[in-house]
């Protein structure tokens, strides 16, 4: 007869305990994979509607006063719609070519916004949400017309 450890014999119970140690081991940081996905997502789209949809406000409006209230009043809409922080977004309106106003009749303007993502769960101590953020930019352009605000 063999004498054997009986801790060696005996591993009762011990596949189910080492599928839930790795299953645990594997799905938090995947599950942490997908949340930070999705926000950085939802920020992109955020980022690349406001540029769109503000350029475009802006070449089909009737004058400059028209392109500056339409651009401001869309921007604040898709910033709250897409869950931005108005604080983190930045808008840049560059007018090619270059004039003395922007927008002006026959110019193309392009409107670029940028902002960060904060990466989900870190805390706002010591920076370390801005530290641990992850930044998005998009741009559009828009032809504006030449006989924009003559009429």
């Amino acid at each position: 007869m063999h004498r054997w450890n009986r801790w060696a014999r005996n591993d009762d119970g011990s596949a189910a305990l080492e599928f839930i140690v790795v299953g645990v081991i594997l799905l938090v940081p995947l599950v942490y994979l997908v949340l930070t996905l999705g926000a950085v997502q939802e920020q992109t789209l955020g980022a690349e509607a406001a540029a769109r949809h503000t350029a475009r406000a802006m070449g089909q409006a009737s004058d400059a006063d028209a392109a500056a209230t339409r651009g401001d009043a869309i921007l604040a809409d898709v910033i709250d719609e897409y869950g931005m922080d108005p604080a983190a977004v930045q808008v840049s309106v560059v007018c090619t070519p270059a004039s003395a106003s922007c927008p002006a009749p026959g110019a193309t303007v392009v409107v670029t916004v940028s902002t960060r993502v904060s990466l989900p769960f870190v805390p706002p101590v010591l920076g370390l949400d801005t530290v641990a953020s992850i930044p998005v930019e998009a741009a559009a352009a828009q032809k504006i017309s030449r006989v924009w605000g003559s009429g």
